[in-house]
């Protein structure tokens, strides 16, 4: 409640300063609208924000859940297959010197200007942190755990499933606090390269209408829906990765 508190302090001074410099400096609501015009246009426009919104969000939810399954996937088959590291790890990090932004057209010619190209955008972009954090948490494991393992005797892969993926979910659920953040970008980033419907095309549309008011409206909404996800998960993962909470506390 205490971070909620902090969070919103930090919001509303913000919006303090932002009617401040948007009133002292006279500025046109094309160029800077106050945060009052955006809360009006929120009001009105719900019913557009709403209808734009969710395709957004599925396409949000989808990439996430995907790019984790498919990130964690990767990991456990880097550590338990040794020459698969070899190979795939140089691979992922060249990845992420290609900007996704730029093969982001890419992706729409392949996949189409539907929800198809979204999703594997912001799996793209999720792909590897959540793959980093669970490899190198696989690879962490307490030598403690499996020096007893050893010593009982138990076979490589019951060591693999029962202590070394254990170990590494706090790092799987660093992994994914971080995609929770970033998948919305993912989705937009989407729309915004080719796309009919979602909280990105519009916001292009408003920009390109000069309706500044209804860009701030979309963006507001976004934000909104980026806090609400990573609280949500963040809570889900506590509760799931319980031992984590104990050992922090």
């Amino acid at each position: 409640m205490k971070l909620i508190a902090r969070g919103l302090l930090v919001f509303i001074t913000l919006l303090l300063i932002w009617e401040m410099v948007a009133v002292l400096f006279h500025l046109p609501s094309y160029i800077l609208p106050t945060p009052f015009e955006v809360i009006k246009t929120l009001y009105f426009q719900k019913n557009l924000l709403l209808h734009e919104a969710i395709p957004t969000v599925t396409e949000t939810l989808c990439g996430l859940i995907l790019g984790i399954i498919i990130g964690s996937f990767t990991a456990i088959l880097m550590a338990f297959v040794r020459p698969v590291s070899y190979w795939l790890l140089p691979s992922l990090i060249i990845s992420q010197a290609i900007p996704t932004f730029a093969i982001a057209p890419l992706l729409v010619i392949w996949f189409g200007y539907g929800m198809a190209s979204k999703i594997v955008t912001t799996i793209i972009m999720l792909f590897f942190p959540i793959t980093s954090a669970f490899y190198d948490g696989l690879k962490q494991t307490d030598s403690g755990f499996l020096d007893l393992a050893k010593t009982m005797q138990a076979k490589k892969s019951r060591i693999f499933w029962f202590i070394r993926i254990p170990a590494a979910l706090p790092h799987l659920a660093s992994g994914i606090r971080v995609a929770t953040v970033i998948a919305p970008i993912g989705a937009i980033i989407g729309e915004w390269v080719g796309s009919s419907h979602g909280l990105g095309f519009l916001m292009l549309n408003a920009n390109a209408r000069m309706q500044i008011d209804l860009m701030f409206a979309a963006l507001f909404v976004i934000m909104a829906f980026s806090l609400l996800l990573y609280f949500a998960v963040n809570q889900l993962l506590k509760f799931l990765i319980f031992w984590q909470v104990k050992e922090s506390s």
